[in-house]
């Protein structure tokens, strides 16, 4: 040995070989102790991490072979030649600490490996809820589950087969997921969030005006639709819709009548506007009498623009005349809110609502605001949504269940999982069935059905594909049997929270399907797009 004052110096070829053997070792310990991962990988994942170690494996044998034509004296000398010049030049501990930051990288990847499988991914899938990045994560999270599958269930199946099967419906759910949808990046809670905000400030400001006048009384307004409920038919062209009750003004009173005539389907009613006697019991004198009974009132009702004469039909709330009347509004209310230094408003014509774009820079915001009539205490209201008839009259306020299905979405939301994908695949239907002839309505039934029947934690990531096909299982029954119940109306299992009036609980439920038992045509169309 040569002694150590006398180091004999270390040659560069020796140097890289030594560097290249700590490398092998180092990489030979981590394939003989592999990472920990859990038990529920497929049968796909598990071949082709096998594959994987293979070719590990050869590569190591091949960069073996390489040093073994080196001599092992040559070898434990470039070492021990490379620890001391280390030493002479003050880099021993720089090496050390290279060392040991390796074996803390591996350390560190072998603890995140023993973790329970799909916490990475699931904490993907709650934060994307909300957030601009939730397109990008929750379509890898998609593809991450439709490429594993499901487990392989028996040893007596043949894996080949299975194996293709998977790829199969792979890859038809990834065209789904390409060519049908697009993730949302608008934040929907945040637009529901301004919407809220900006019909608040509107409302506050026209109730002062109509204060102590003889025109309705608006109330606050309600979310309700697919924006409020967490999830979006389109990306590009989101409508925030709002419900505004309104109150009769003092001195009257609304009476619903059902329209029994049969001519549009669904409930529908007639909003029947009385005066109300308001005088005193004990009358004094003319001074005390109510505007019902006053003669000069009375004639000044009679003579002079008022709710009777403006807002209805005969006796009768008229929705257009209302719209029209809330379009005014709007438009003389705008200039005295703070959003109209910032934001630009563009009100868009509609005969059953007031519609208008709110936009800045490259924000935009539609809203629709929908009037209603409560109908008692209940989260049932009568409204001026249109109905499914090709005219509907101007009298006649359909009865909408949107309050009380924005409730049960929120139910659901405050019981499911914090990674449920019901929404989700919910968006996923409505969005790749758009165009063909089944409507947002339907497979929004369909969901809701299926929310109140198979268990709440059967909606998580993992679950997706099984839920997508009850869904289009479910819809096929229905078409054969040509009837879709009503979700609301008639449903004894409704959560109880969520207030309904005994007359919608105790009714026999509207099929939803009532056009496709009269029109054998159209029914055999369906079919055929639902075999599509």
């Amino acid at each position: 040995m040569t002694p150590a004052g006398n180091a004999a110096p270390v040659e560069p070829g020796q140097v890289a070989m030594t560097a290249k053997m700590f490398l092998l070792v180092l990489l030979q310990t981590l394939i003989q102790y592999p990472q920990m991962v859990a038990d529920g990988l497929d049968e796909v994942t598990r071949l082709r991490m096998e594959l994987r170690a293979e070719l590990l494996d050869r590569e190591m044998t091949r960069l073996l072979q390489e040093l073994e034509q080196s001599s092992l004296e040559r070898s434990v000398r470039a070492w021990g030649a490379l620890l001391w010049a280390a030493l002479q030049q003050g880099d021993f501990w720089a090496l050390a600490g290279v060392l040991g930051l390796l074996l803390w990288l591996w350390f560190i990847c072998s603890r995140k490996s023993r973790q329970p499988e799909n916490n990475g991914w699931e904490e993907g899938a709650r934060d994307g809820d909300g957030g601009g990045n939730e397109g990008e994560e929750n379509h890898d999270a998609i593809e991450w589950e439709v490429n594993n599958g499901d487990a392989i269930e028996g040893e007596d199946h043949d894996v080949a087969n299975e194996v293709e099967e998977d790829d199969v419906i792979a890859h038809n759910l990834r065209w789904l997921l390409e060519e049908h949808i697009q993730w949302p990046v608008q934040d929907l809670e945040e637009g529901s969030e301004m919407t809220t905000f900006l019909m608040d400030s509107f409302v506050i400001i026209i109730r002062e005006i109509v204060t102590n006048s003889s025109y309705p009384v608006p109330q606050r307004a309600i979310g309700v639709g697919s924006a409020f409920e967490g999830w979006s038919p389109r990306e590009e062209d989101v409508v925030y819709s709002v419900l505004v009750p309104l109150n009769p003004p003092p001195g009257h009173t609304f009476h619903l009548e059902m329209d029994t005539s049969g001519h549009i389907p669904g409930r529908n009613f007639c909003i029947r506007v009385e005066p109300v006697c308001t005088c005193p019991r004990e009358q004094q004198d003319d001074n005390v009498l109510c505007s019902l009974h006053h003669p000069e009132d009375e004639q000044r009702r009679n003579e002079e623009p008022n709710f009777l004469n403006t807002l209805c039909t005969g006796s009768y709330l008229d929705v257009e005349k209302t719209a029209r009347w809330f379009y005014q509004l709007v438009r003389a209310v705008w200039p005295a809110l703070p959003e109209s230094h910032s934001w630009q408003i563009v009100l868009l014509p509609s005969s059953r609502c007031c519609k208008f774009k709110m936009s800045r820079d490259r924000e935009s915001l539609m809203v629709e605001v929908l009037f209603g009539v409560q109908e008692g205490n209940s989260d049932i209201y009568v409204s001026s949504q249109p109905t499914e008839a090709l005219f509907t009259p101007s009298t006649v306020w359909p009865e909408t269940y949107a309050v009380a299905e924005m409730k049960f979405f929120r139910h659901i939301a405050r019981q499911v999982p914090r990674d449920s994908w019901h929404l989700k695949c919910l968006q996923l239907l409505v969005r790749a069935l758009l165009g063909i002839g089944f409507s947002t309505y339907t497979l929004k039934t369909i969901v809701m059905h299926l929310l109140n029947t198979v268990p709440l934690s059967g909606w998580r990531m993992r679950h997706f594909r099984q839920r997508l096909e009850d869904t289009m299982e479910y819809l096929h029954g229905s078409l054969e049997e040509k009837r879709l119940d009503h979700f609301v109306v008639g449903n004894r299992t409704f959560p109880q929270e969520i207030l309904l009036p005994p007359d919608v609980k105790t009714a026999e439920p509207p099929n939803l399907f009532h056009r496709l038992a009269q029109d054998p045509a159209a029914h055999t169309q369906a079919m055929n797009e639902c075999r599509e």
